[in-house]
Parts: C-alpha cells; structure tokens; sequence
C-alpha cells in the first residue's frame, strides 16, 4: 500500500491488514556523470513497491535528502545536516504512530556512514518514546552484501560503480547517461579534507563499466528477498 496514493478511507482498511510501515530514505547526490542525482532514492523506492506486491505493509513517501559529507562538494549534492535528518525521522515515526502504525522500516538507499548512524539515533530515541513499537534501521547496502558479493565483479564496488549503475540499468534504464570510468576516492586515512574533489574527482566508487540491466536484476531480486525476510522477523520481534 503506497501511502501518497491512498484515499483516507483506504488507509484506515489497511490498518486491518498490518501495522507495519516502510520509510524510504534516500539522498540528492552526485553519481558520477552518467547516474541521475536521485539514484539513492530511487533504489529505495523500488524495493518498497515491490515489496508492497509481495506482503501487506504500507510505504510511506520517500525521503530524497540525505547526509552526505564525501560529495558535498560535488555538483548537484544537497546536503542536510544530520541534526535534520534525525529530526525528520522522528516526526515521520511519530506521525505514523499517531496513525496506528507500530512496526517501522527505516531503509535507506544512501548508506554513508555518519546519514546511517544519524537514523539509529532517531530509532534508539523512538524506542525509548514508544513502548509499542519494534524499530528496524538498516541500508540497501547491508541487504545485500553478502548474498550479492557473486554478482558483482569489482572488488570494493561501492558508490556509482558496478552496483549501483546496475540497478538503475535495470529499474530506470532511460536515466543512465552512458558510462562512467572505474575510479576510486584516494581520501587520506583519518585526515578530515576541505578539498573533497581533489581526492574524488569524478565522484564514482567502483567500475561502472562492469555494470549490467541482468546484474541490477538479480542484485534487486537479493534486496528484496532478505527485506521480506526482515520484515517477517520484525513484525514477530519479541524482547
């Protein structure tokens, strides 16, 4: 059930099917010259409505901002501050809550380190506002890594590379601009750099040369059986 698409009559006859509630996360990001900036957003939303044919749970509407430090500097990357992102994510909870949801799937399709940290944050404070409530924080990228790791050929594939071009290959075949180049950052270990495009210039982590509508499928079809897997062990969570 697509929340953006549902009547309010609608909505009130799904709470009679489940309770548990999908939120896409994803980011406004450079991916490299032949990806389209919503990249990260768009692979959260396809797993969700594909998901939504599979069980009965709602997806709510996408969030397409997300915390990203290492393409900051980037063209088209827009940046929020991780103090907005959690605040975000608890007013969406809450507002779901408020709703009769009570099982929530925060998913993000942008898996940077400290945009991933900023939604546990916000799920660790939701548990302790809600006593009723089972909370899941997790990337695209902790899907499928390890069932994945035979699709994909190149070692350390991670932003705008060979997954990621892939699937939008596969999902959204009319926004790929062409290929990137095999290119990874070259940032020094433990120094903060206010240059970030001198050590990642063409923003791409990865081969994108390797990429593949056939790879993106099988990588999507990984996503989205571990995330019904997922789903059912939350919704039977017990503490």
């Amino acid at each position: 059930m697509i929340i953006e698409d549902l009547t309010m009559p609608e909505f009130a006859e799904g709470l009679n099917q489940t309770r548990t509630v999908l939120i896409p996360f994803g980011s406004t990001e450079e991916h490299g010259p032949h990806l389209p900036l919503a990249t990260d957003t768009l692979h959260a939303v396809e797993v969700g409505r594909r998901l939504a044919q599979r069980r009965p749970i709602f997806i709510a509407p996408p969030i397409p901002y997300g915390v990203c430090r290492s393409t900051s500097q980037h063209a088209g990357t827009l940046s929020i501050t991780t103090a907005t992102l959690k605040a975000l994510a608890l007013d969406i909870v809450s507002a779901l809550h408020r709703q009769g949801l009570r099982n929530f799937v925060l998913l993000t399709g942008h898996a940077g380190g400290t945009h991933t940290s900023a939604l546990i944050d916000a799920g660790e404070e939701l548990l302790l506002r809600f006593d009723d409530i089972r909370v899941a924080v997790l990337s695209e990228y902790m899907l499928a890594s390890r069932q994945g790791r035979g699709i994909i050929e190149t070692e350390g594939d991670s932003h705008a590379g060979e997954i990621e071009t892939s699937r939008i290959l596969h999902s959204h075949p009319h926004l790929v601009k062409g290929r990137a180049e095999r290119e990874f950052p070259s940032f020094p270990n433990g120094i903060l750099v206010r240059d970030k495009r001198k050590y990642w210039p063409g923003g791409v982590w990865g081969d994108p040369t390797k990429a593949s509508a056939e790879k993106g499928a099988r990588i999507e079809e990984v996503v989205l059986d571990a995330l019904n897997r997922l789903v059912e062990k939350l919704e039977n969570w017990q503490e």
